[in-house]
């Protein structure tokens, strides 16, 4: 059991997309685990360091509740936004919004590692090639990227 997405973009389980995702999120530095749809104050690391913060460890907390989740609409506009905040089981990514993820991603190509990152993943240039293949694939179509 895992992600499948229509036009062979990604094959593999729901955590290696997860990590996978969150390594394109620091490239743009959208800190996704205090996304809404993402943060919750009991895995968040920023309130675990919250914890640790001794005498300012309530106020921290506060802070971090206050605001979060961060919204989506707060952040500058980037193609690989619909990505980072689309559901990783179920949903569609539009042709026309497929094309300019594959545009933004293969900007990106050369800031990701160039190495194994394990499980699914395998080589993250690889994974992210596979991806950006997926994605113009369905834009010359014309057909949604399909997750499912």
């Amino acid at each position: 059991m895992g992600l499948d997405t229509s036009h062979n973009a990604w094959h593999g389980a729901y955590s290696a997309f997860a990590r996978w995702r969150n390594e394109i999120a620091n490239l743009i530095g959208v800190p996704l685990e205090l996304m809404e749809g993402f943060f919750s104050p009991a895995h968040s690391n920023a309130m675990a360091l919250a914890e640790f913060a001794g005498e300012n460890s309530k106020a921290l907390r506060e802070l971090v509740g206050r605001n979060c989740p961060i919204k989506w609409e707060i952040l500058k506009p980037d193609p690989l936004l619909t990505l980072l905040s689309h559901s990783d089981c179920d949903g569609e990514i539009s042709p026309e919004d497929c094309a300019k993820i594959a545009d933004r991603l293969e900007e990106l190509m050369s800031k990701l590692p160039n190495g194994e990152a394990g499980g699914h993943i395998g080589n993250w240039r690889d994974k992210t090639a596979q991806f950006i293949a997926g994605c113009r694939a369905a834009a010359e179509a014309g057909e949604p990227l399909d997750f499912h």
